[in-house]
């Protein structure tokens, strides 16, 4: 009998999770259930999968970097990744402020609703440690992103997912290095690290085995801990307007799919399901990259030349779903709180520390609602506002925030594809599955 494929898998244990999740939330004991012994076997998987995302960044690049034999090759990579990334970001705010200028939100929200999420929220913990860390970054200097991205000791930043551009930085550095030490003098070390990466790959493919029983327990653990129904329907206007942008983003890639890269947009979305399918699971882009990666390399054929670096850098920089969703609350939050602000110079003012902020911003849950202060901040929101702002759309900021993942590492592999289509780099699909060697070991 044929295996059903992996996306297939994931999508089942998702809308099992999603029905279990929702019959447990009817029972008294059921969400303590959930939470003891449901949510623990999702919590393996995403420390599984954050475990090697920093050892695979390191074999890959360093992999991908020594295989170039020429230095400028690398330097093209850089400058059109960079590029094109800060271009899908302008794309992806600019969607998201027609939308929520057109569709106009706000204007649906009461008095009473605004009330009512301001007593349940505003002193929430989520709210008040999204606004001390916001007050953090904002104190920094305007290079502390540069100077951040330069570690001063290696090692303490191979141990902190937090600290991936330390870790690319780094790894770039040494692979440079070793080109310029000459072939025969590297080739130990290249061997090493080849291997290594194969091994870590490897790893992803034993990891996705449990990856349907993961996001059954991740997607149950969601729905037992989701908010108030009634408050969830008076924002459901505001998260229509997000989803929608994210959708058109989805139309946006995959147009770029077909008249770019010739490939077959579907086709493109059907190989990058079982990443996007865990991006919403996990709401981390981080989590996810080893997925990303092995989709893109084995599944795409983009060579690893350019996937090594467009997607760990693209983790950590490129957040087009984050990005949009900061254009539609910022403006949501405007015309609900303070529509005196709406004016064109905030609007552009948006776009430009949207774009900012995404690169400066944690690949990890949440961090949505640090940039969307940090935006609010940049066009003179009133300071005493923003606990009852963060209070207006903290109730469905998870499952916005799983939505705009997808897009996150959408946009990633989208991004990989057109640079290893610039540069001659996008080949054949090489799909390696986890027992190919079984039989040598069995």
């Amino acid at each position: 009998m044929r295996k059903l494929e992996l996306h297939w898998q994931i999508l089942i244990g998702m809308l099992l999770g999603i029905i279990f999740g929702f019959i447990m939330t009817g029972i008294s004991w059921g969400p303590s259930f959930v939470f003891d012994w449901i949510q623990p076997f999702g919590t393996i998987f995403v420390k599984l999968l954050k475990l090697i995302a920093i050892p695979l960044i390191l074999a890959s690049l360093i992999k991908g970097i020594s295989d170039l034999k020429d230095i400028s090759k690398f330097r093209n990579i850089g400058v059109r990744t960079m590029l094109i990334y800060i271009g899908t970001t302008v794309v992806a705010i600019s969607i998201g402020l027609i939308l929520v200028n057109i569709l106009k939100p706000g204007d649906g929200i009461s008095e009473d609703t605004i009330t009512k999420l301001s007593e349940t929220y505003a002193n929430d913990s989520g709210v008040t440690s999204k606004l001390m860390e916001a007050s953090k970054q904002k104190e920094s200097g305007p290079l502390s992103f540069i100077e951040d991205m330069v570690p001063d000791n290696a090692f303490k930043a191979f141990s902190d997912n937090g600290k991936m551009l330390q870790v690319i930085l780094f790894t770039i550095i040494f692979a440079i290095s070793m080109l310029l030490i000459g072939e025969k003098r590297a080739k130990p070390l290249k061997d090493f690290f080849d291997s290594l990466n194969d091994v870590v790959l490897k790893m992803v493919d034993l990891i996705m085995l449990i990856a349907p029983y993961a996001v059954f327990a991740l997607l149950a653990s969601v729905m037992v801990s989701s908010s108030d129904p009634d408050l969830l329907l008076a924002l459901l206007k505001y998260t229509g307007v997000v989803v929608l942008g994210l959708i058109l983003m989805i139309v946006f890639y995959s147009v770029i799919v077909s008249i770019y890269t010739k490939k077959n947009a579907f086709w493109f979305l059907k190989q990058m399901s079982p990443a996007q399918l865990l991006a919403f699971s996990t709401s981390s882009s981080a989590a996810t990259l080893p997925v990303t990666m092995e989709r893109v390399e084995e599944h795409i054929g983009v060579d690893k030349e350019v996937s090594s670096f467009v997607l760990p850098v693209g983790a950590t920089i490129n957040m087009d779903g984050t990005s949009l969703y900061q254009g539609v609350a910022a403006v949501f939050i405007m015309q609900v709180l303070w529509p005196e602000g709406l004016i064109f110079s905030n609007q552009l003012a948006i776009i430009l520390t949207a774009l900012l902020a995404s690169i400066g911003s944690a690949a990890v849950p949440g961090a949505g609602m640090v940039m969307l202060v940090i935006v609010l901040e940049s066009i003179g929101f009133p300071a005493d506002l923003y606990p009852v702002a963060l209070a207006l759309i903290f109730a469905v900021d998870r499952p916005l925030d799983m939505c705009r993942t997808v897009i996150n590492v959408t946009g990633d592999a989208t991004v990989s594809m057109t640079v290893a289509k610039s540069v001659g780099k996008l080949g054949q699909p090489d799909v390696k599955e986890w027992d190919d060697h079984y039989e040598e070991v069995k």
